[in-house]
């Protein structure tokens, strides 16, 4: 269960949800928590959770280990943050920040070569779904975006995948689980047939799109569906170990 807090709160206002989920941190036992925050609180959360178990993310890197990119940050600045895992190919930098699928693929490897855990993003626009492409863009954004992947024929059991339909990002609209289920299913045979049964087994496959404690547990008891990527849920203490403790129960 992942929230990604993307560009929001302040030092303070972070430290008080790090202390809330970290109070019930003892509770969260039997499900893999992660936190995604800002640069800036990186520091902040390797300190505040240190030895809890809680995983840190950070929300993007850039493909080289050091070099002339100004306002960029390397895969080994982020190990030396704490960070285990590393948000990548989100449909707001794809949208906002013209990342290509092979920039995307670029950045994979950097993170893989360095030993961090990429959690990948795929997912289709409302009117690539309407017009009936949204498994022509989600494959095509798996092969892509995992070119040096596919091409080696190995993937790392810990990579985690997410899809979110881009329909569904902050707009408060959430697929239905049977939509969820049928691209997380989609994905689930791509993963067979490019890498094998048990990687496509190993591999975690996340759910986000305006994630609530009101769809969570109808989405998370889907067969193919392994946790969330929860945005603005995962805000405010209450609401994020809502809905973990909702799944869990």
């Amino acid at each position: 269960m992942a929230g990604n807090w993307k560009m929001n709160l302040s030092l303070n206002e972070a430290e008080d949800l790090l202390a809330g989920i970290k109070e019930a941190q003892a509770d969260l036992d039997t499900v893999d928590v992660l936190v995604a925050p800002p640069f800036t609180t990186l520091h902040l959360a390797r300190t505040m959770l240190a030895g809890t178990g809680i995983l840190i993310a950070a929300q993007n890197l850039h493909w080289e280990q050091k070099g002339a990119f100004t306002g960029e940050i390397s895969p080994l600045m982020l190990k030396e943050a704490g960070c285990s895992h590393v948000i990548l190919g989100h449909s707001e930098r794809r949208t906002y920040f013209f990342e290509t699928n092979e920039v995307v693929n670029r950045k994979a490897e950097a993170a893989i070569n360095v030993g961090l855990t990429p959690i990948l993003c795929i997912g289709e626009t409302l009117q690539q779904r309407e017009e009936g492409g949204a498994f022509d863009v989600i494959q095509t954004q798996l092969d892509e975006s995992l070119r040096t992947r596919c091409r080696n024929g190995s993937l790392p059991e810990t990579f985690i995948l997410a899809y979110e339909p881009v329909w569904a990002i902050g707009t408060g609209k959430t697929a239905t689980p049977e939509q969820a289920q049928e691209v997380h299913l989609f994905i689930r045979r791509w993963l067979d047939k490019t890498f094998g049964p048990d990687t496509a087994k190993g591999i975690r496959i996340l759910y986000g799109g305006s994630v609530k404690l009101e769809n969570s547990k109808e989405l998370m008891a889907q067969p193919d569906i392994d946790g969330a990527l929860i945005g603005g849920a995962s805000l405010k203490a209450d609401s994020f170990l809502s809905i973990i403790r909702f799944y869990m129960g």
